[in-house]
Order: structure tokens, then sequence, then C-alpha cells
């Protein structure tokens, strides 16, 4: 079976807009949630808190480029530019050949090209919608406008799988290059922000309400946490095969060896701690490490009573006696929803270069039901490891796990 590894790195986060930038950010304990004065105007809301990019179209994005593109789109763009240029294949044929495919998701496409198909049904009058309005809003409008833009002729994978469409396009495009389907993938998750989204959360009192103290603010695994924060962006993976990155040279941040991915087959919107910590161990089995080999999980960390409980009992399922240091980005950035598996999946690769970790924001207390973890807190711990797995689990049971593994200089 062929190996995959990564070789370029792309991201737009509220923590910055370039890995550099957002990693340095890391380091600082601080959080990137804001109060949105937007989000006070609507009635009935009870959280007015977000964690925007800070993101701007570039210039070089003119009107001709973005034609097709809602801001989830460019947003990914910008992240793929970005991975495309580290991994040096921005005007590499490969891109081109059929051999190269992309592999991209998020929740749903622009909320707003949504509303202007909606106001048909309102108005009964077709107005507001034109060539381009459906493009920018189906759910596989990443996958394929970063195709049409680069060019390639490979395959194509949207997973629109809410939070783990980024990190199933990174397993999906794995397995496409292990199996000898694709040489590189350019694989990752975007999202939009939307009000929608924090409404989705909200009817579920699953969102925090400490608009008097945003910098408090989510605070996964804590007795006191009280909900999720919505946020924004986008991250990108260029996924290769092995022998091919080898052959030309470049360089290699981390090998991809493990992915776990199934179904809870029991719930939409509740967990399922049995069917999780089976996913975590199916990364493991895929990786061919044994427990004690993983010197660090990033969890998904919603800071939701349901979720945070379920999880942890999964990873005490998959790790037995071993209990890996443990932290979640989700208390910097909030919850990035479709974006949050690829940029998580970034981060944690920069740590485990960098041999440094970052703390659970705001955890003080950690919560008595999510039982004995190695919770990262402070600021941030050092650690010295080979092996590190990120999870990410969504609406509709889906379970995913990623295993990378560094690769000797």
């Amino acid at each position: 079976m062929r190996r995959v590894v990564v070789t370029g790195m792309g991201v737009v986060s509220s923590l910055g807009l370039t890995v550099q930038s957002a990693f340095e950010r890391l380091k600082t304990p601080k959080n990137c949630v804001k109060v949105s004065d937007d989000l006070k105007t609507y009635k009935g809301l009870q959280s007015h808190l977000w964690a925007p990019a800070g993101w701007t179209r570039p210039e070089r994005y003119t009107r001709k480029v973005i034609r097709t593109m809602s801001p989830v789109s460019q947003m990914a763009l910008d992240a793929t530019e970005q991975a495309l240029a580290q991994a040096g294949l921005a005007e590499d044929p490969i891109l081109k050949s059929g051999r190269c495919g992309v592999a991209y998701g998020s929740c749903a496409g622009s909320v707003e090209a949504n509303a202007d198909f909606a106001s048909i049904l309102m108005s009964h009058e077709v107005r507001n919608v034109t060539s381009s309005t459906y493009i920018k809003m189906m759910p596989q409008t990443c996958a394929v406008n970063l195709s049409v833009h680069f060019g390639t002729t490979g395959r194509i994978l949207p997973t629109g799988t809410a939070c783990t469409s980024g990190s199933l396009a990174i397993g999906e495009a794995a397995e496409a290059i292990r199996y000898g389907k694709q040489d590189v993938m350019i694989a990752g998750g975007a999202e939009e922000f939307s009000v929608t989204q924090v409404a989705v959360f909200d009817t579920l009192f699953a969102t925090s309400r400490k608009n008097d103290a945003p910098e408090a603010t989510p605070r996964a695994f804590d007795a006191n946490r009280d909900g999720l924060v919505i946020g924004e962006g986008a991250a990108t993976l260029i996924l290769e095969e092995r022998e091919h990155a080898l052959a030309r040279g470049a360089t290699i941040l981390a090998e991809l060896v493990g992915f776990g991915y199934n179904s809870d087959g029991r719930h939409v919107t509740q967990p399922n701690a049995e069917t999780m910590g089976r996913a975590l161990t199916l990364a493991l089995e895929d990786a061919g490490l044994p427990p004690e080999a993983i010197g660090y999980v990033n969890a998904h960390g919603t800071a939701t009573d349901l979720g945070d409980v379920a999880e942890c009992t999964a990873m005490a399922s998959a790790f037995g006696a071993v209990r890996p240091p443990v932290s979640t980005i989700k208390g910097y950035t909030g919850h990035t929803l479709g974006a949050c598996g690829a940029l998580e999946a970034a981060m944690t690769i920069e740590m485990m270069r960098d041999n440094w970790f970052a703390p659970n924001l705001n955890l003080e207390t950690p919560d008595p039901k999510c039982g004995e973890h190695d919770f990262i807190v402070g600021d941030g711990r050092k650690i010295e490891t080979d092996c590190v797995m990120t999870n990410n689990f969504a609406f509709g049971g889906i379970n995913t796990s990623l295993v990378f593994r560094r690769v000797a200089v």
C-alpha cells in the first residue's frame, strides 16, 4: 500500500491568515471570540458571540475569478494557494494531469445564495437568482470551484458532512492516494459565517451565552461550560504519495498513517460514545500503532455537555489505561464547522513539528463526568512525540480520526 505524506498547508482563521501566523497566535493563551453587534439584532437569539477570521478578499481575486464563488470558496481558494505554494506545486503540470484531485467540504454552500433561491418561494418572483447562484449554494461548491480554478482533472470528492467535512476530506483523499488512484490531492474544509449557524445550535441550547465575557468561553471539558461559539475559516492540506514527493525533492511535513471513519447509526444529534471510540480504534489499527504510541490527542472539544462527555468516554475506550495529553483549539477559534477538521489537522501537525502543544483555554474545573484525562492547561506543554491523533464528530453520527507521524529529517 502506498504511503501518504503532507507537503503543504494553508489556513484562513481567526488565529491568523497563514499557518505561521496562526501557529504563533496559538502560543498566546487568549481566545479569538468577540461579541457581534449584528447578532444582537436578531430577536430570540440568545448567543451574540462569534470568532471572525478577519479575512478580506484579496485584490487579485477579480470579479471574473470569483464569479461562481461565495466567501466559503474564496477562503478555500486562499488557503489552497498557500498550501500549493508551500508544496512547490503552484505551477506544476501534475495539477492538470489527471493524477491530482480535490477532496473538500463545508457544512453547506453560501447561505445568502440559498436565501436568493428561497425568495422565489416567498415572492413567487424570480429576481435574485443568476447563472452562478446555484454554484455558490451547492454543497460541492468548494471542491468544484477549486478544481475549475486550478484546472484539476482528477477525482472530486465533496464532503458535506457537517463538522467532519474537513477531516473526512483528508481521510478520503489519503485513501485515493493509497490505492493508486491519485498521486496528489488538495484536501480540506471551509465555512463562511452565518447567523443561521448560531441559530441551529441556539435552538438546541448548545451555544455559549457568556455575552458579557467572551474571553471566558468556550470552555471545553470544564464543569462550568455553557456551550460552543461559532467561528469561520478554511484550511487546506496537500497530500502526496511519498515516493512522488521524494522524487521531486519536496519538504515533507508529516505522514498520514491512520484514518478511522464510521457512523453511530442511532441518533442525528446525540453522540454515541461506543462508535466514536471505535473510530479512534480504527485509526490506530489503520496506522498499525498501539495506543501508547500516541503522544497527543487533538480533541473535537465542542464544549457541549453531551459532546464532551461522549468524546471523553470514547477516548477512554480506545486508549484503555493509556492517558495521552489532550487539548482542543476550539477554545481559541470557536467551532469552525466544516473547516474545523482541516484547521485542527494543520495546527496539530505544526504542534508536533514544534514539540509544543496548546492548552485547553478556560479549563479550570474538569467535569468529573468526563473522567480522568491528561488535559493540557496553562501556557501549553513541551512534548516530544512522533505520533499525534486528531478527532472530529458530526451531526448525523459521523465520526473521524486521523493519525499523523513525524517524518525523520
